[in-house]
């Protein structure tokens, strides 16, 4: 009996210490999970939300720097306003030329063609109350961009900040993306020499914006650039492309896609080279020339790459600054002048409330114009599955 006892203490004390030495495991695991983890948490915390905060909070404020350190002053969207209804309005919103009847038919028709894709989109598809706020949302606010392109463009208006900062997105892409796809169908041909100019077609890559931007400011100067004799040969010596809005964000363009062409045309090369090549064949024999290949093969196959790829360049295009800073500083006045420069200048000026709010305000923009492509882009990929 007293074994029998002892091998029964011995078993409770050995299960007892198992219990702890688990327990004492588990709790291990949970403390180390945390410290490991904690370190990136708070880095975080320290270099983004924390940032975030703070400049929600300067957006809201009228920061100055007084003797002995700063004064911060609260005045709610007084910032906000002032960009959109206020003093800044003309830079930011551009000059608003009067409504004409010419602009208002322009303007109806635009939003008519808006609400009556809405309305089909409502009908074709069944979608929940968040799709429905959201598709209003988006055309309410494309609502609100026609109205801008039709008071800024044309005799009386002028592009402000917003506007310029969505010629430079838009048009530039379209350029960029046309250019890139065409290059990369060339060098996916069995061409001579097609490995050269493989490498040719990359080396803009290799250049800082800001060293492209210096570049295309010496190129594009017609009385002492290294290209002069052209432009004399031309009849654009005496040509100040910086004088005319048009020319000078043309030119901003025109280096911005020389620098952004390698990559697309990279990323649409892979996404050729990967597809297989025996679906090109077939067509081939059964008598299919290149545009018909390339219309019902070659394009599906690269669509969902370059979707992707146009949703990454159009996020960074929204944050273009060192072209205009270096080539016009945003001259002539503020017709090159984009939405990352003009919060940059007011920053510059220690004017931060005005520039966090600009910030702020290329945030919504950024944000709505990538919901609306991915949304758009998924409603047509669920219609078409």
């Amino acid at each position: 009996m007293e074994a029998e006892a002892k091998r029964e203490t011995s078993i409770n004390l050995e299960s007892g210490f198992r219990g702890q030495l688990r327990l004492f495991n588990s709790q291990t695991e949970r403390w180390s999970k945390f410290i490991f983890i904690m370190p990136t948490v708070l880095a975080l915390l320290f270099l983004s939300i924390f940032p975030l905060i703070a400049s929600i909070y300067l957006s809201l404020t009228n920061f100055k720097f007084v003797k002995g350190g700063f004064q911060l002053r609260f005045v709610g969207l007084n910032n906000y306003k002032d960009l959109l209804l206020g003093s800044d309005q003309k830079n930011f919103l551009g000059l608003l030329a009067p409504m004409t009847p010419m602009r208002w038919i322009v303007l109806g028709a635009l939003i008519a063609a808006l609400f009556f894709y809405l309305i089909r989109t409502l009908l074709k598809t069944r979608i929940s109350l968040g799709g429905l706020l959201g598709r209003i949302i988006l055309a309410l606010g494309l609502s609100a961009l026609a109205w801008l392109a039709v008071r800024t463009l044309g005799p009386g208006g002028r592009l402000g900040t917003l506007s310029v900062t969505l010629v430079f997105v838009f048009l530039g892409i379209t350029i960029q993306y046309l250019l890139g796809l065409g290059l990369a169908l060339l060098a996916s041909q069995d061409l001579r020499g097609r490995r050269f100019f493989r490498v040719v077609f990359l080396l803009p890559m290799m250049i800082t914006p800001v060293g492209v931007a210096y570049m295309f400011k010496m190129v594009t100067d017609t009385s002492m650039g290294p290209l002069t004799p052209l432009w004399r040969g031309v009849g654009l010596a005496n040509f100040a492309w910086i004088n005319d809005p048009w020319a000078a964000r043309g030119a901003i363009i025109l280096a911005d896609t020389w620098q952004w062409v390698p990559f697309m045309f990279i990323v649409l090369l892979a996404a050729l080279e990967s597809q297989p090549t025996d679906i090109v064949e077939a067509a081939t024999v059964d008598g299919a020339n290149s545009w018909q290949i390339f219309r019902s093969i070659t394009w599906p196959g690269i669509f969902p790459i370059s979707l992707t790829l146009v949703l990454i360049r159009m996020i960074e295009a929204f944050k273009i600054i060192d072209l205009p800073n270096v080539m016009t500083g945003g001259a002539p006045g503020s017709a090159t002048e984009s939405l990352t420069l003009r919060a940059f200048i007011n920053w510059r000026a220690l004017d931060l409330g005005s520039s966090a709010a600009v910030a702020y305000l290329l945030l919504i923009v950024v944000t709505f114009f990538a919901t609306a492509f991915v949304q758009t882009i998924r409603q047509r990929s669920l219609g078409n599955g």
